[in-house]
Parts: structure tokens; sequence; C-alpha cells
């Protein structure tokens, strides 16, 4: 993996390089860029593909001791992510968490020229279910987070209905599942980054000014849920693809939130004809 200096800290990142259209992958709490492998696959021969690891629990490298990063200090972390690298006509990809739509509200996005939207955030579900309150809960408690990570271990906590057995519908790699837990679990400092993004959620009102802004984004968005989503209301989809001038709602069945585990060709095949479609529209 390649590195990038930003204000937080140090960030790693994969690009697979290539002189095709730039698509910027984003993970969720928690999960790494490995979430995207599947995807990745198939479309880096078309495509370069750019993979932040952030800072949101899975990575290796922990941040400043003073390094904002609470939602919003995440999101506009993209922007500069992508500012440091020079990325422009950029489509930003995310799945899980809502980085995407923050990064909108706060003016970050001038380099995104389209979004896909895949089962994530969105509105005042920040964090979603069972498994987002006990993430915001641990983080208020001493050793909360120590406890959890411990017990991530265990292959009946991962699968655990209500938690993170509703991210995918079919077990996620155990091999892949260690390395989303184990730097949280055996660094005490990406915990205490992981603390800073449990705390730094704001209040519902705030959240829902957030969303409100995302409508001035004119670029074209395709939004992609998962039929059984769990954790991702069905309606917050609609919402959120009526939001966006040129937003559309794609759902892809036999999928939970991680759309990119249980449904991966799937997915690619959505992205592949949005970008073709879109790309086109504006030669």
């Amino acid at each position: 993996m390649a590195e990038i200096e930003l204000s937080a800290g140090t960030i790693e990142y994969t690009d697979t390089g290539g002189s095709g259209p730039v698509l910027v992958f984003v993970h969720g709490v928690t999960v790494a860029p490995s979430q995207w492998r599947h995807v990745v696959a198939e479309l880096s021969g078309e495509y370069r593909c750019v993979l932040p690891h952030l800072p949101l629990g899975s990575h290796l490298r922990p941040m400043r001791p003073d390094a904002d990063l609470s939602l919003r200090g995440l999101a506009m972390l993209i922007g500069e992510f992508l500012e440091k690298l020079d990325l422009r006509d950029v489509t930003l990809v995310q799945n899980d968490w809502g980085g995407a739509q923050v990064l909108v509200a706060h003016g970050g996005a001038e380099r995104v020229a389209r979004m896909v939207l895949v089962a994530c955030e969105a509105f005042d579900n920040y964090p979603p279910g069972i498994a987002g309150r006990l993430l915001t809960l641990t983080a208020r408690v001493p050793g909360g987070l120590a406890l959890l990570t411990q017990l991530l271990r265990f292959r009946a906590a991962r699968r655990a209905p209500g938690g993170w057995g509703w991210m995918s519908k079919r077990p996620v790699p155990d091999e892949v599942m260690d390395e989303w837990f184990r730097p949280a679990r055996e660094q005490a400092a990406v915990r205490r980054d992981l603390e800073a993004y449990g705390r730094g959620i704001p209040p519902r009102d705030v959240l829902l000014e957030w969303a409100e802004r995302n409508r001035s984004f004119g670029g074209p968005v395709l939004v992609v849920w998962a039929a059984e989503d769990r954790l991702m209301p069905a309606e917050h989809g609609r919402r959120l693809a009526a939001l966006y001038p040129q937003g559309r709602l794609v759902t892809i069945p036999d999928s939970y939130t991680l759309v990119p585990e249980d449904q991966p060709a799937a997915l690619t095949a959505a992205i592949r004809a949005f970008l073709s479609e879109t790309r086109a529209a504006a030669r």
C-alpha cells in the first residue's frame, strides 16, 4: 500500500493505476478497503481504482492525538485525500458509512463528479442498528471498546443477530474479518481513534440538516440498496435517490448491507452500467 500525509496523520491507500476514469472507494466503520476486493478485481482493468484506508477502526497507523476524527472531520478527510492526490472528475463509491453525504454537505466535494451510494447511512441513521448504538455506547465507557474488540475475535459475536451478523447475509471469510478487527484489538491508539469517531456524531437535527444540503449536488448519483437490508431502511434508499437532482435507485436482491460481499457481481454490473451511461451523456 502507498502512504500519504494528511492533516489527521498518515493514511495508507491502494491505487490500481492506469489512465482510466477514477473511482474512489470508501469503506465502512470497523471495516477495511478489502470489502471492495471483488468489485475492484472486476473494474480495475477499465478504471483507476483508489481505496483510502480511513481511520475508522481497521487502520494500522493511528492518527495524531489532536486529529479531528468526528463524523464531519473524517468526511472532510476524503476531500483532503482527493486534493492531495490531485484526483479530478472522481466517481465516489461508498458502502455502509455515510461520509460522502457529509462531505457534500460541507462543500468538500468539488472534485467529485458523480457518486454511487451503496446501502449506507443516511439522514439520521448514524450509526445504524444495534452495532452502531453499541459502538457509540462503548466509546463513552472506559475500556468498552477494548472489551468489544476482544469479543469480536469469536465467530458467535461476529455473526450475532442485530450486530455484525446483520451486515452480510453470507459470512465474511474469517481472515478478512480478522484484518478488519485486529488493529483495534491490538492497538490502544487505534481504539482511541475509533472512540473519537463514536463521540463525534452530532444530534439528529444536525444530521437531517446536513442531509438536506445534499440537494445542491448536481452530478449523477446512483443509489444502490439491498432488498433485505436490516440496518439501512428501504425508505432511506428511496428518499436518498429523490434528494439528488440526478438521483436514481437500483435495488439488489438477496443481500444485506455489505452488498460488495453478498452480491459483488450484481453491484459491479450496476456500477459499470451507471458509469457508461453518465460518462456518455457528459460527452
